[in-house]
């Protein structure tokens, strides 16, 4: 078994902020993404390292410490790529050796704490650091080096011990991060039953953790012969965070301080300000419910060298001068400019930052208007979630309260003002309640989620200008057509059928398969494995379970819809399907040739047939036709030929074709 490596890195992660004031090419409504640093401290003992007494083939025979460190490695390899940025540690506490940091590192300040074994450090994975946890999750947990790791302390360890070490992990690692996370995993439910000192220690650390920020997870196993007990002990160490809500973390007390005694910005956004009425402010937080995710490239990496490196780029600007040739260019020396009337006009930096100062963030509530004047179609960017924040204005969550609930009861959205940062460009934006709580048995729920599973609070939706809309493309009916009532009828017990458990689509049970894919292949690369030959794809449709559910009412349907076709091509000659003859009174094909039709429009008036012309569309051959060809047959079609140009009347056809 290789041994995990420690890795000592003098300059960590950078976080310094840019220092250019310009607006980012970012989401309009996009807050800060937050970095996250989870810690694991995984208790060793002899009843973590039992294996339990299982006869099934198929259940999991692992240890409560083989199975706490696998979950650990399986969040590992999601963040090294979903999260490249986050840190992630792992602590063990219980063994009979000790490791914090190396002894030379007096930057550390000589901490000693027994009984507790940094297994990794608080940093972001490295795919050294995932290869040595699966490796030492796969290996024998009876070989020598596993006995050696996981030798239980001939003495118990005490818990404000192993708090301060996460304490000073958090510090050291991870002081500027906004969420700092210590996740305990034990079956121990009260470690000083008959010290109660330990038990006041104990509690003193873990206070210090939550003024730090870091906010403490417990995952209590419990077994067939004994239940775990949070009140003996754990209810001291990990804050709930309301009555109602017994179950859920009280998240980043208001306020937080950093080490340094600074403020820390907390939650996982920025606060903005809601102006209801002159005068009349309240604070909100916001962050995306909903968004489309794709493989992102973070960084370059240098593959030439020994082993893989991140590169750290650097810009750097020339001119051709004539005189010296290229020379670099410093910042002071760059002005931007508009060209107007063929000509340059510069600005300077400051005058640009007026230009674009619309004022600070804001969301400035103009008016409201039934939910039914919002269009589907208007929604064309990512909404926001927000809720109320009390820290700049106390009473922010009642008044909040109140606009949602009456907003919801008169069935009414908000129009608003929208800035969401600084130099950010306004754009007005749909405010609208999410839907409510109250459930199928006239209660509301104590997570207050909608049905679907949305919180309650506001959406925030960006709306399109005008000029953010695109025409309409020609339509080829009057009226659009609609299905006749027999063919309904026959779809309705299908529908009845497949309908999903609850009437609900939950998008949790269905990853994205080519988004998995992506990751899957670069963990392969990254941890040197083989390449997966088959992507796992849960939304491919289940054939066998839908033909024994609806099969004959399938066949029913398509016969009628068959059936009900054939009526609607005998009266409409021109929907005929694709490579059908349509029937005509006299053709217009002169010659039996693929040749493209020279001239739609003959001495009789007869436009050229849709099969001809169906022959030159497929050939690419339209725009060889005149004008006179396009428009007669584009005419005859009901496709618009007003103010269209050659170009657009052939793009028009060939639309034309590729819908039908």
């Amino acid at each position: 078994m290789s041994t995990l490596p420690y890795r000592s890195k003098d300059n960590g992660p950078s976080h310094d902020a840019d220092d250019d004031e310009e607006e980012e090419d970012v989401d309009e409504t996009g807050y800060k993404t937050v970095k996250d640093a989870v810690l694991f401290a995984v208790e060793v003992s002899d009843s973590m390292l039992r294996r339990p007494q299982i006869t099934s083939e198929k259940a999991d025979t692992s240890s409560p410490l083989e199975a706490a460190l696998k979950c650990a490695y399986h969040l590992m390899q999601q963040r090294i790529i979903s999260a490249p940025k986050d840190l992630m540690g792992i602590l063990l506490y219980g063994t009979e050796a000790s490791k914090f940091y190396n002894e030379d590192e007096t930057t550390r300040g000589g901490w000693s704490f027994p009984h507790c074994y940094l297994l990794t450090d608080l940093d972001i994975p490295e795919a050294e650091d995932v290869k040595a946890l699966k490796s030492l999750i796969e290996d024998d947990s009876d070989s020598e080096d596993a006995k050696n790791l996981f030798q239980v302390s001939g003495e118990p360890v005490s818990m404000h011990t192993m708090l301060f070490c996460a304490n000073q992990i958090f510090q050291q690692k991870a002081a500027n991060f906004t969420s700092r996370r210590l996740f305990i995993v034990t079956d121990n439910d009260n470690p000083h039953s008959d010290d109660k000192s330990y038990r006041s220690q104990a509690t003193v650390r873990a206070k210090d953790l939550y003024d730090l920020g870091v906010v403490i997870e417990l995952f209590p196993i419990s077994s067939a012969k004994h239940a775990f007990e949070t009140k003996l002990f754990w209810d001291d160490i990990v804050y709930k965070s309301s009555p109602s809500d017994p179950d859920a973390i009280m998240y980043n007390p208001s306020s937080l301080m950093d080490v340094d005694k600074s403020r820390l910005r907390t939650g996982n956004a920025d606060a903005a300000h809601l102006e209801i009425a002159p005068g009349l402010r309240i604070g909100v937080k916001g962050f995306l419910l909903y968004k489309h995710q794709k493989p992102v490239r973070s960084t370059y990496i240098y593959v030439s060298g020994e082993k893989p490196e991140i590169v750290k780029g650097r810009t750097t600007r020339y001119a051709d001068d004539f005189e010296s040739g290229s020379r670099n260019v410093e910042k002071a020396e760059i002005k931007k400019a508009y060209t107007f009337g063929g000509e340059h006009i510069t600005f300077s930096q400051e005058e640009l930052s007026k230009l674009r100062d619309f004022g600070g963030p804001i969301i400035r509530l103009i008016g409201f208007k039934p939910t039914t004047a919002l269009p589907v179609w208007a929604n064309t960017k990512n909404s926001t979630f927000i809720y109320p924040f009390e820290e700049d204005y106390i009473g922010s969550i009642r008044v909040f309260s109140a606009l949602y609930q009456n907003m919801l009861k008169k069935q009414v959205f908000g129009l608003s003002w929208l800035i969401p940062r600084k130099n950010a460009t306004p754009v007005l934006a749909a405010i609208l309640p999410t839907l409510s709580a109250i459930g199928a048995d006239a209660g509301t729920n104590q997570a207050a989620v909608s049905k679907t599973g949305c919180p309650q609070g506001l959406h925030l939706i960006p709306l399109p200008f005008a000029d953010d809309l695109r025409q309409n493309p020609p339509s080829m009916h009057k009226t659009p057509l609609r299905a006749p009532d027999g063919l309904v009828d026959e779809m309705i017990p299908i529908i009845e059928k497949l309908n999903l458990p609850k009437g609900t689509f939950d998008p949790n049970r269905y990853p994205n398969p080519s988004l998995q894919w992506h990751y899957r292949i670069l963990q392969a690369i990254a941890l040197e494995e083989d390449l997966p030959e088959k992507s796992e794809d849960k939304t491919r449709p289940k054939y066998r379970q839908i033909d024994q559910r609806v099969g004959e009412e399938a066949v029913r349907w398509g016969n009628e819809l068959q059936k009900v076709y054939k009526e609607h091509v005998a009266e409409n000659p021109d929907a005929a399907n694709l490579g059908e003859k349509r029937p005509t009174a006299r053709g217009t094909k002169s010659k039996e040739t693929d040749e493209p039709a020279k001239r739609s429009k003959k001495d009789n008036g007869e436009v050229v047939s849709e099969e001809n012309m169906r022959k030159t569309y497929e050939k690419g051959q339209l725009s060889k036709l005149t004008v006179t060809d396009l428009k007669g047959f584009a005419s005859s079609k009901k496709i618009a030929t007003t103010g269209a140009k050659k170009t657009d009347l052939v793009e028009r056809i060939e639309a034309w074709f590729e819908q039908k």
